[in-house]
């Protein structure tokens, strides 16, 4: 028995949710329709897929085939239709990007509203979250990502290179003096920025050959990187923060950076592509636009 396409479309998308609900979520129809429309599609195959429970579900051993086989044909499917449309010069089809809230809406919405200018027959999606799980990367062709890599099942194409700095405003420097050397900062106020399940309160030092780690007291915190940037503003205390984010800040004078003679770990900006999955040709076109794009000067330089 044959398959239509949008059988295996509709199965991989429920095996990647990790629950009827939240596949209805992301397909945006009913929990319902979609647990009747499993049901069917299992009619169809005289094969049971899941283990149903009340929350979440798991794939049988006929499920676990039938689900890796519809990702191969899918992928073979999505590859034949962008050769295709490659040799017609035509660039179409869904490009789902994922990247971090601020970077998203300071750099990427505007990189995404260009691109889709030259190619407006393409539907993007861009998803904003500085909390992405493994399990998510399925979900996306690309996933912008800040900092250090730590999944194994993605590789990491270079977008634009991002320092980190130490910096504070003005006004709080006038009350208390500038640190001279990481360990100074154990005496002040710090602002701490969760993010990338980092340590985020251990600040690393490099100097020539010199190491240095220091654990600061963060008398705030936040998971938003717009939050932390204000609080420094307003004189709070002291922030580690990516250069991108920064930068304007440091032009203008509102904040100033201290411990220029120590360096921090580079944060470079990369795009993560699951290495299981073939990249399509839209994919690699907007990888190419966004590398022309902020490479090698980025912007906030």
């Amino acid at each position: 028995m044959s398959n239509d396409i949008t059988d295996l479309r509709f199965f991989v998308a429920v095996t990647e949710g990790g629950s009827l609900a939240e596949a209805a979520r992301r397909m945006d129809v009913t929990a319902s329709s979609v647990s009747q429309r499993l049901r069917q599609l299992e009619a169809r195959l005289g094969l049971h897929l899941v283990h149903r429970t009340t929350r979440r579900f798991s794939l049988t051993d006929e499920g676990e085939l039938f689900y890796a086989g519809a990702v191969g044909l899918i992928a073979d499917l999505d590859q034949l239709t962008d050769t295709l449309r490659a040799r017609s010069g035509e660039v179409a089809g869904t490009l789902n990007v994922c990247a971090p809230l601020g970077f998203g809406r300071h750099h990427l919405a505007a990189a995404i509203a260009d691109f889709h200018t030259l190619h407006p027959r393409l539907i993007v999606s861009l998803s904003l979250s500085d909390v992405v799980t493994v399990a998510d990367a399925n979900r996306f062709d690309m996933i912008v990502h800040i900092g250090s890599l730590a999944d194994s099942n993605m590789v990491a194409y270079p977008i634009a290179p991002n320092a980190r700095f130490v910096c504070a405003a003005p006004d709080y420097l006038a009350r208390h003096p500038a640190p001279r050397k990481p360990q100074d900062l154990l005496t002040h106020h710090c602002i701490a920025l969760r993010e990338n399940q980092e340590d985020v309160t251990l600040w690393r030092f490099t100097k020539n050959r010199s190491d240095v780690s220091v654990r600061v007291a963060a008398n705030l915190s936040s998971n938003d990187g717009d939050v932390v940037r204000h609080w420094a503003l307003m004189g709070k205390g002291l922030i580690m923060r990516s250069e991108w984010d920064v930068a304007e800040s440091l032009a203008t004078g509102r904040l100033v950076r201290v411990l220029e003679d120590w360096r921090l770990p580079d944060a470079d900006i990369v795009a993560l592509v699951d290495r299981r999955n073939r990249m399509a040709a839209r994919v690699k076109l907007f990888l190419t636009f966004l590398q022309d794009r902020f490479r090698p000067v980025p912007p906030w330089r």
